[in-house]
Parts: structure tokens; sequence; C-alpha cells
């Protein structure tokens, strides 16, 4: 039977390893892990090394942010481990130059109908494949609002996705200070 399981949190609040206790649970080793971190500068190497390390050796790994619906159809893996929906949606914005102070309604309405879209096709090929999806993000919507368009335009995408997801989800879970509190 298919599950999607969303695990939100705040920065190093303890949610990736919330999903990957998740994923033992429902996988036991038959888990692919979706890393979507591009590996940009050293601090982002680190915390792919780190991430790396903790998981288990026999899980599978596919890098990458786009169709991963299609990845998740051609897998025999029978629990897909997501981590993480906000930097997929950083790597989605950034994918083409583009000048963040001059875009225009239209322009948002499309990146975040794209980001819509990807989220969508991996939870259809989830559930179609009845498979279990976890999905690691991050709450972006309990802070200040962000002084610069850039920020505001990525807080918006990000807190509608979340919301879709949790639409979605059979559970959901948030991670305080390493502790998970379940919402749903």
């Amino acid at each position: 039977m298919s599950k999607v399981i969303m695990v939100t949190g705040g920065s190093r609040s303890g949610k990736s390893v919330l999903a990957e206790q998740k994923a033992l649970e429902h996988g036991k080793r038959s888990v692919l892990y979706l890393a979507t971190a591009i590996p940009v500068d050293e601090d982002m190497k680190e915390r792919i090394r780190i991430h790396q390390a903790r998981r288990d050796s026999e899980w599978g790994t596919f890098e990458g942010y786009r169709e991963l619906g299609e990845v998740v159809k051609g897998t025999e893996k029978n629990t897909i481990l997501l981590d993480c929906v906000t930097v997929m949606i950083t790597n989605i914005l950034f994918e083409k130059e583009r000048n963040f102070d001059e875009l225009d309604k239209r322009e948002i309405e499309d990146l975040e109908a794209q980001i819509m879209m990807e989220l969508s096709d991996l939870i259809k090929g989830a559930r179609d494949g009845n498979k279990t999806l976890i999905m690691v993000t991050n709450e972006v919507g309990m802070s200040i609002v962000p002084s610069y368009r850039l920020g505001r335009i990525f807080s918006d995408i990000a807190g509608k996705a979340n919301q879709f997801i949790a639409s979605l989800s059979d559970e959901v879970y948030m991670s305080i200070s390493g502790i998970p509190l379940r919402l749903k």
C-alpha cells in the first residue's frame, strides 16, 4: 500500500535524521535516496558528505531534481526518500539566469507551476507504484518575510509547495530541536 510522508522543520532541526529513520521503518534496506543538492561550494560539499555517511550502504541513490516521478517509476526500491524539496525548488529557480527583481507575475506563476508539476508527478509515481515516499522539506514560513524579492519569491513558492505536499500526505511530521512532532 502506498504512503506519502512529509517531514518538515527548520535548518538543522533533525528532519533528515527523522526521515531516514522513517525510511528504515518502511523500507528496511529497499530505499532509493533522491539527493537534490548540487555541490556548488565547500559548505554544500560538507553537508552532502555528512548525509552520505549517515545513509545505509545498501540504499540506492539518485542525484537530481527533475523528472523524479520517472525515476520512482523505474526503481525496484519500495521506499523513496527525497531530501530535500526546498533545495529542489532552489535548483529550479536557478536553472536559468534570471533577474528576480524584474520577473513579472506570469514568470513567477510559470516557475511555481513547474515546481508543482514536478511534485505532483513524483507523488503520482509513488502512488501508482505502490511505494512509500518520504519527502523532507524546510519550513520557511516561521520567520521574517525577506526584504529582498528573490527571498519572497522563494518563500512564497516553498510555502505553497509545502501546503500542497501536506495536503497529499498520509503523515506529516515536524522536527523541532531533534524532537519529532506528528501533525497529521
